[in-house]
């Protein structure tokens, strides 16, 4: 009786918890429904394959995203508001609640389509990664309603701790904060929103712990406030607001660099923070580059803190926290450095270039930092390697060295010139590198409390303290930093010449010679012509006709022999030691300066000679310095001095070859250990003096390397069965090619293709018949083919890229001769595509740098010689069509815009040849449909419109009739009237400017908008899904 009596009073309670659990289940069915809807119409890849045109899917998008789509964020909004002011959440509840932070992440992440766009452009619109949001503007009311910002910012507190719902709920965040375009009705509109943005997210950030699973989705959220909404609105923002902003950005900067420094150490998989970290500096770099509207000086105090930061973070115990765990426990004791890591200084490059940056915002700050803390680790290393003699001089046997103090000031020293290099110097690819502006002036802000006298006394004695020197305050700080580098070359040169080189570091070698190249890239002979002030220490101690200048030059090229001689067996040190060298030769007043120095003959006369220890250097290095002693030679010298050059560096190397090649016997001793490295020598050092062509030493060096050219074209023979020789001597005609032939006259040039040609007569006589059928062989394998297809790529290039009028930078070099051979660059190409084109099988075309080598030839041999195609052997030619008809259909995009490119010359040479029954004619008429297809069926990628476009117009010019059929066809099968009456109208207004169609560039440029306008009009109705 009482347990019925129980049981009933239970009732209402299981009631409503069988009504909450129906209604859960609705919700998460409800859920389901929403979310596959949104994915149907989302975006035409993900759309079913119903058969309906583009242009159907593209409007039914439209007309969702307007109305429904924004009832489903309603919806979803509800949801979330009635989860989010429960206090506790079963299992079953937590999961629908995380459905619909998904959905309202899904519809946030919505690709909206502006109104009147075209099939063609939707394609391009939904193939964008990580969109923002740009909603139209009947979303004004929903989106700026403050209520449902605050709503996702309460989410994310609530669950912040639950990793998976939180990556949701920021993505959520980090799309409102992306926010632009019509929803605004104006810039105070936008004022308000980011305004409210960013309290919201200043009260969701301060005082709590940031989890692991946070730091990406909060970085992402900064950097799209920062990006996304102009600058004129952030600085409209209240005062108060935003430096607050600016602090929470410099605080979790720093928060992140540590934590992100932190996993570095313990070698994680997932570096969570180091992404978090460079999204926030890119943010840093966005704002303090911009100058006008934050007044010079504003983000000081935040460059300070964050240059700080990065600075401890990678320096050891006491002064940074380098290897602490977060409990400030030292990490594990041995670092394995694996042989395939990147270099620090490639690998951070964007760090450091930011941190650079910073640094030089506030170069008050940091330059004296960097110098005090090198100056002290060059003291403590000096130090710690005396110590370390003597103790070996006291024990010599005794091995037990503790080398865990040197490893770590090892570190930190790498460290701080990493950032000294980042700091004084930008990276400049093919411009001439600039003094950083703030670098400068700070040094001219400072100059007049400087003493010359005692900067170029600090800069000029690098093995003494710089604090040993009277007056040392009153330096120029720059010059005392670079002179605090020079202390720690001095003191790695003074330990090698002590005989302690098995207590260096390689990786602090190879950052001395690394900072070096890069400072006299930029500092050494500062030319004043390209800055409005100069610094006069600069210029006194560096500058054009000065003795400083002198000095450094002299310094440097004997840290180069040093480190040729010491560290010939570690790779990388050696070929950033000859980038060096490089460097200060590649300009020719820099170059003036090096020839005065009698080490720099010395080494020449040594490296001619090959012997020890330069023959220890790898062949990539001692092709480089090759290179080198080539610029050297070109620096200004009286004539018989320069006689006297050559003779030194250029004769040995012939004779020397020469030497080798006629020994009678030289066909048996070929092999031989000795014999191909002599001969792999004389190879690379080829190659060395190739790549130092320049305009006024062409002359020269063309002269020089054609006798050694026919001289090779023989060694073929002798190694044809060794492919490594046999791709060095390719390599040789390669590099020749690609550096000279454009500087060539008509006479030179012809020397250079008869060479080339007899090389590749051997080349396909020794290949004849060798069948290349492994496919599982590597890429490597078909080097040769590669080289060969770049030679004729190079060899061709001279009819884009041609700085000889007529032989007129020989003159004076030989008698001048008239000849009556003639062999031409088109000869020795379609020799070379003989050669290559049976070879190039689809297996081979899957390797993508065969491929891409391969489209790139066969495309600029359409451009430039079209005349040459027909006549081509039939089965050459069917390769070659099939070639390209391969390429449109079936390759990667740059590939079918390569075939796209090379079709319109063979069509513009057919119209010329009015032959309408050659093989060509033929071959064109089916590329007219491959054509048609692609633009009007199909849907392609929109950057290749261009390229389609005009082999479109080129084939419709020669084809006329078969395009009218191909139109009719398609109207032909439509079955709706009012699509077949504007697919008619359409195609008709196409060919209206052009009617009928010529090669005419004006009326081609006209078909090219009309198309543009026709794609964007029917485009979407024909393309089927």
């Amino acid at each position: 009786m009482m347990a019925a009596a129980a049981a009933a009073g239970g009732a209402p309670e299981v009631i409503a918890q069988l009504e909450n659990a129906a209604k859960v289940l609705m919700q998460t069915l409800a859920c389901s429904i929403l979310t596959a809807l949104l994915s149907e119409f989302s975006s035409s890849s993900k759309t079913s394959n119903i058969g309906l045109s583009m242009e159907f899917h593209g409007n039914c998008k439209r007309i969702f995203q307007e109305d429904d789509l924004r009832q489903i964020f309603m919806l979803t909004v509800e949801v979330l508001q009635e989860f989010s002011r429960r206090e506790n959440l079963n299992a079953q509840m937590s999961s629908v609640f995380q459905r619909y932070l998904a959905l309202a992440n899904q519809v946030l992440s919505w690709n909206f389509l502006p109104p009147n766009l075209g099939r063609h452009y939707i394609a391009m619109f939904e193939s964008s990664q990580n969109v923002m949001l740009k909603p139209t503007e009947s979303w004004r009311e929903t989106l700026l309603d403050s209520r449902v910002m605050e709503l996702f910012f309460t989410v994310h507190r609530k669950i912040r701790e639950d990793t998976d719902m939180a990556q949701d709920s920021l993505q959520c965040l980090a799309q409102l904060a992306s926010l632009h375009g019509p929803v605004f009705p104006d810039e105070g509109s936008q004022v308000d929103y980011l305004a409210h943005f960013i309290e919201g997210l200043l009260n969701t950030i301060n005082g709590i712990e940031i989890e692991d699973s946070e730091a990406v989705g909060i970085s992402s959220i900064i950097s799209n406030l920062i990006t996304v909404f102009p600058r004129n609105i952030l600085t409209a923002i209240p005062n108060e607001l935003f430096s607050s902003f600016v602090n929470c950005l410099a605080h979790l900067t720093c928060s992140f660099g540590r934590s992100a420094a932190l996993e570095e150490v313990l070698d994680k998989d997932d570096m969570v923070y180091m992404e978090a970290y460079d999204k926030l500096l890119e943010s840093w770099l966005t704002l303090v580059q911009d100058d006008k509207h934050f007044h010079k000086g504003f983000f000081t105090q935040h460059a300070v803190q964050v240059f700080n930061s990065y600075i401890q973070c990678h320096l050891a115990a006491p002064d940074g926290t380098r290897n602490l765990t977060a409990n400030g426990v030292a990490s594990r004791e041995e670092e394995e450095i694996s042989e395939l890591q990147e270099d620090d200084r490639d690998q951070f490059c964007d760090q450091l270039a930011s941190v650079g940056m910073l640094g030089r915002i506030a170069a008050e700050h940091c330059i004296p930092l960097l110098t005090s803390l090198l100056e002290d680790r060059v003291t403590r290393l000096h130090g710690q390697l005396q110590r370390h003699q003597q103790q070996l001089l006291a024990s010599p046997a005794s091995g037990s060295i503790d080398n865990k103090v040197l490893d770590d000031l090892y570190e930190d020293i790498h460290w701080l010139i990493l950032v000294t290099g980042y700091l004084l110097a930008n990276d400049t690819q093919g411009e001439t590198p600039l003094i950083p502006p703030e670098v400068m002036e700070y040094s001219i802000k400072h100059s007049a409390e400087v003493d010359i006298n005692t900067t170029l006394q600090i800069l000029g004695s690098p093995g003494e303290k710089a604090s040993s020197i009277p007056g040392y305050n009153r330096t120029d700080s720059v010059i005392r930093l670079l002179s605090a580098i020079l202390r720690v070359s001095e003191v790695e040169s003074r330990a090698i010449r002590a005989n302690l080189t098995h207590l260096l570091s390689p990786q602090m070698g190879k950052d001395i010679v690394w900072f070096l190249k890069r400072w006299a890239k930029t500092y050494l002979l500062v030319d004043e012509k390209l800055y409005d002030q100069i610094s006069l220490p600069f210029s006194t101690a560096f500058g054009a006709d000065t003795e400083g200048s002198q000095w450094i030059v002299g310094y440097l090229l004997e840290k180069v022999i040093s480190n040729l001689a010491v560290w010939s067996s570690e790779q990388d040190l050696a070929n950033d030691t000859v980038q060096l060298l490089v460097t200060l030769v590649e300009r020719r007043e820099r170059a003036n300066l090096v020839i005065q120095c009698e080490n720099w003959w010395n080494l020449a006369k040594q490296f001619a000679r090959r012997s020890p220890p330069l023959h220890y250097l790898s062949s990539s290095v001692q092709r480089t310095l090759m290179k080198a002693l080539v610029l050297g030679g070109f620096a200004h010298m009286d004539t018989e001095t320069k006689q006297q050059y050559w003779t030194e560096v250029l004769q040995p190397l012939q004779q020397r070859f020469l030497n080798v090649i006629n020994q009678e016997n030289f066909q048996q001793i070929c092999q031989e250990e000795e014999v191909k490295q002599e001969i792999t020598a004389t190879l690379e050092a080829l190659c060395g003096i190739a790549e130092a062509t320049q305009i006024d030493n062409v002359a020269i060096l063309f002269n020089f390397l054609m006798d050694f050219l026919n001289n090779c074209i023989g060694l073929m023979e002798v190694y044809k069965n060794t492919p490594e020789t046999v791709n060095l001597i390719i390599e040789v005609f390669v590099e020749v090619a690609h550096k000279q032939i454009c500087y060539l006259g008509e006479a030179k040039a012809m020397n250079l293709y008869e060479a080339c040609l007899t090389l590749l007569q051997v080349y396909s006589k020794n290949n004849l018949g060798r069948q290349r059928i492994d496919v599982t062989a590597e890429e490597d394998q078909y080097q040769d083919l590669l080289l060969i297809m770049e030679l004729l790529t190079n060899l061709l290039s001279k009819e884009f890229i041609d700085f000889s009028d007529t032989d007129e930078v020989f003159r004076g070099h030989e008698p001048g001769q008239a000849t009556n051979r003639s062999v031409s660059a088109a000869d020795v190409v379609l020799y070379g595509v003989n050669l290559v084109l049976p070879l190039m099988s689809q297996d081979l075309l899957k390797f993508p740098s065969l491929c891409n080598q391969y489209y790139k030839l066969i495309t600029f041999i359409c451009e430039i010689f079209p005349e040459k195609i027909p006549q081509l052997p039939e089965d050459l030619f069917k390769s070659l069509m099939y070639s390209l008809e391969l390429g449109m259909s079936s390759m990667s995009s740059e590939v079918c815009q390569l075939c796209l490119e090379a079709v319109t010359p063979l069509a513009e040479q057919c119209a010329k040849a009015q032959e309408t029954d050659s093989t060509l004619f033929l071959a064109t008429r089916h590329f007219l449909k491959m054509v048609f297809d692609m633009l009007v069926l199909q849907k392609h990628n929109t950057e290749m419109t261009t390229a389609a476009g005009e082999a479109f117009y080129t084939l419709v010019c020669l084809h006329q009739a078969e395009y009218s059929e191909l139109v009719e066809t398609l109207l032909s099968t439509q079955q709706d009237p009012v699509i077949y009456q504007r697919l008619a109208d359409a195609f008709n207004k196409l060919t209206a400017s052009s009617t009928p169609p010529t090669l005419d560039r004006k009326q081609k440029m006209a078909f090219l908008k009309s198309l543009e306008e026709f794609m964007a009009n029917v485009g979407g109705l024909l393309c089927v899904k």
